[in-house]
């Protein structure tokens, strides 16, 4: 019964830009499977309601379809596809961004024994369960507040909340409550996953970033291959080579100076990494973007 609300409303609410009027809500609608495509995850609550969707962190692979979600905690590079869709029976999904203040509000409010006991060891900074009812119940709910402007500003947050406390008390909770504890194992993975991001072009010692995380190099590099499923150097390449693919896409003359600006001295390194990559040489695949209007797939 939820899941068809949830389609309806989905279906009818659908943009092309997968906004909405509600901040943080977004709405996925594909018409036709697509082929796997490089993006980062984000942290990210994500309810199929028609179709299957692919998911490839590292050597990790994530599926799911109807009635099951998908929760990112940490802002990952991931290789996702629509794998079930067609134009009479798209697939359609949800999407709530996890704020970690939200999360850590939440677990300050919580009473002693509301919430789960830890359980030992770093989660994945990516996973996938079946949808309760009482999360989609809240999930539908939160939609109709797209019919309802005048109740919008003042439900929609309310709503969000209950959404985020289902997940922190779900089957998952112990990926997203990792997510507003400022000392957990995940949030120092974060921390050194947000300085590679910024400084993907430098050369780097694992030493110093496990230093910058605030973790021994053998619990950081443990606990950064349990949350991204790669180690620091093969996390770095995948940020560089998703950064060069978007600098192909509007400087495609120019393969050796978007290697060059990503951190590749190499030529032929940059080109071979590329192609193992993405299935195609760099200047292949610059032509192909081109001949799609610069934007990738």
């Amino acid at each position: 019964m939820h899941l068809d609300e949830l389609r309806t409303l989905l279906a009818r609410h659908a943009r092309p830009d997968w906004t909405t009027a509600i901040d943080g809500v977004l709405i996925s609608r594909v018409d036709r499977p697509d082929p796997p495509a490089p993006s980062m995850s984000g942290t990210v609550l994500a309810v199929i309601a028609q179709g299957a969707k692919r998911l490839a962190l590292g050597d990790r692979v994530y599926a799911y379809g109807a009635g099951q979600y998908l929760v990112a905690s940490v802002d990952l590079p991931v290789t996702g596809q629509f794998t079930q869709a067609a134009p009479d029976q798209p697939a359609l999904g949800f999407g709530l961004t996890l704020e970690p203040s939200a999360v850590a509000e939440l677990l300050l409010q919580a009473g002693p024994g509301d919430t789960p006991r830890p359980a030992g060891g770093t989660p994945s900074g990516i996973a996938v369960s079946d949808a309760p009812p009482a999360l989609l119940d809240a999930v539908v709910r939160l939609l109709r507040l797209l019919d309802e402007p005048s109740d919008r500003a003042v439900l929609a947050p309310l709503v969000k909340r209950e959404i985020l406390w289902r997940l922190i008390t779900g089957e998952q909770g112990a990926t997203v409550r990792q997510l507003g504890l400022a000392d957990s194992g995940l949030s120092h993975v974060a921390r050194a996953v947000r300085w590679i991001r910024e400084h993907y072009a430098e050369p780097f010692r694992v030493e110093d970033v496990a230093r910058l995380s605030g973790m021994s190099v053998s619990a950081f590099y443990r606990n950064f291959q349990a949350v991204t499923a790669m180690s620091p150097i093969q996390f770095q390449k995948q940020i560089r080579l998703q950064e060069a693919r978007l600098l192909l896409a509007t400087h495609p003359g120019d393969v050796t100076g978007v290697g060059h600006r990503v951190g590749y001295d190499n030529p032929s390194q940059f080109s071979r990494e590329y192609r193992r990559q993405f299935g195609a040489p760099p200047s292949r695949d610059a032509a192909r973007l081109r001949s799609t209007a610069g934007v990738l797939p």
